[in-house]
């Protein structure tokens, strides 16, 4: 299925297939992060940060769809409000490397409405997080067309607290237990089964699965569909993120280089020297000082392990997702004309058999002695013709089935193809987009998503 779209002025046609993308993250202080001003960034409004006495304006920023905040029943009404909520998640954090939050970031179907996605994030927000007891901040982006996003961009992002709400506010201590990998699974599992289910709701044929290709491919094989099987055989792309996106925009070639990781040393003890008379003999270590004297000593060193990061280097995220694109491609047209090879090998074979069968008929019609023989090679016939039929019957079933395989390829390389065009069509304008940065880049180095 494939829908057009107007980007950069142009008529664009784009693939309707639905794609499934659930990530978490844990947001640091230690990382130099404010949630805070995350907050205010991906609602695009403009909030006081009390921590540092700043106030993060992006009451400017274009592309948000909808945005709320979500609370429990028994929560505390002020809970709502989305500055006091998140100053007062970062006032009851006390050190440098507190975990402040927990970001969800949701790709949700464009095949939707929008009034349908918003349904669909409510839902899921609502029973996999807030009934938890978590207070769920919400914002919908929808792609800017006129920035050059890609018109099924639709998504969104879920900012979490780490602690339960209560009629008072934030609870004193944190909530261990959502920190388990089980919990994330279904998290993964959930979002899937629920985009499912109003996607089919809505009449769309799309449909997401949050397993991996490799268990998707093993499923299809003990099915015997050998269709899903050919589209699922490919590597698994990557995703190009912000951080990625934004050191393309600014030019920047990763460079790799052999670094020595695992080194690790016990941190510097303070130790207070007793005084010794002159020519006191001590035992091996103890040092002579006077009152107060103090010395620092480290533990011992753990050795480190080499790793020669040039020789596993990939490029940058836009080189590597690149590559996986092509090798993709390669696999998918290798397979093709190997099945092409295969179709046509079973064609002879089917014309071989029905010339056969019908050389028998046609000898055994026209023979001298037809009448005579009548009798006696009726049977022979029958069993030959039903052999005959019985072989060309599985040689067609082997060349539908080699078909069918062939339909999924052909879609998934005319995919892969799609995407590549759509890639190198954004490097180019990452490249303008460079020539623009050298002229003039932002005061304060903020870099759009």
């Amino acid at each position: 299925m494939v829908f057009s779209a107007t980007l950069g002025g142009k008529q664009r046609k784009y693939s309707a297939l639905a794609s499934f993308h659930i990530s978490v993250q844990v947001v640091k202080r230690s990382a130099g992060r404010s949630v805070v001003a995350m907050a205010a960034y991906r609602s695009g409004q403009a909030l006081k940060d009390e921590r540092n006495d700043a106030v993060r304006d992006y009451s400017k920023r274009r592309g948000v769809a909808h945005e709320e905040v979500m609370a429990p029943e028994n929560a505390a009404p002020w809970l709502k409000d989305r500055e006091k909520l998140w100053n007062h998640a970062e006032q009851l954090e006390k050190r440098e490397d507190a975990q402040l939050a927990r970001e969800v970031n949701l790709a949700l179907p464009h095949e939707l409405k929008p009034e349908e996605r918003l349904k669909l994030i409510r839902e899921f927000v609502q029973k996999e997080f807030v009934d938890r007891g978590m207070v769920a901040d919400v914002a919908i982006h929808e792609p800017v067309t006129e920035k050059g996003d890609d018109p099924r961009n639709h998504h969104a992002h879920v900012l979490l607290t780490m602690r339960k709400a209560t009629s008072e506010g934030l609870a004193a201590k944190k909530s261990r237990e959502w920190n388990s990998s089980e919990l994330l699974s279904g998290w993964r599992k959930s979002w899937a089964e629920i985009q499912n289910a109003y996607l089919e709701r809505a009449g769309h044929r799309s449909r997401v699965d949050h397993r991996s290709l490799r268990v998707q491919r093993d499923e299809a094989a003990r099915n015997g569909d050998r269709r899903l099987m050919a589209l699922l055989d490919r590597e698994p792309e990557i995703h190009v993120g912000v951080r990625a996106r934004a050191a393309s925009r600014r030019g920047y070639k990763p460079a790799s280089k052999q670094r020595v990781v695992g080194v690790r040393q016990q941190p510097a003890r303070e130790q207070k020297l007793p005084v010794r008379a002159p020519g006191f003999v001590t035992r091996p270590g103890w040092v002579f000082g006077l009152p107060n004297q103090q010395s620092k000593q480290t533990g011992p060193q753990r050795a480190g392990r080499a790793i020669n990061y040039p020789a596993i280097d990939r490029g940058s995220r836009v080189d590597w997702l690149t590559n996986l694109m092509l090798g993709n491609n390669e696999r998918a047209k290798e397979r093709i004309e190997r099945i092409d090879r295969q179709t046509a090998r079973f064609r002879r074979r089917l014309d071989y058999w029905e010339r056969g069968f019908s050389w028998r008929v046609e000898g055994a019609i026209k023979g001298k002695k037809f009448r005579y023989h009548r009798a006696m090679t009726a049977s022979q016939e029958r069993a030959r013709k039903q052999h005959a039929e019985k072989r060309k019957k599985q040689i067609r079933e082997i060349i539908a089935q080699l078909e069918n395989v062939l339909v999924g390829l052909r879609g998934g390389r005319e995919g892969v193809l799609t995407r590549r065009k759509a890639l190198y069509r954004w490097q180019d304008r990452l490249a303008v987009a460079v020539d623009r940065a050298l002229g003039g880049r932002q005061s304060d180095g903020r870099t759009r998503e």
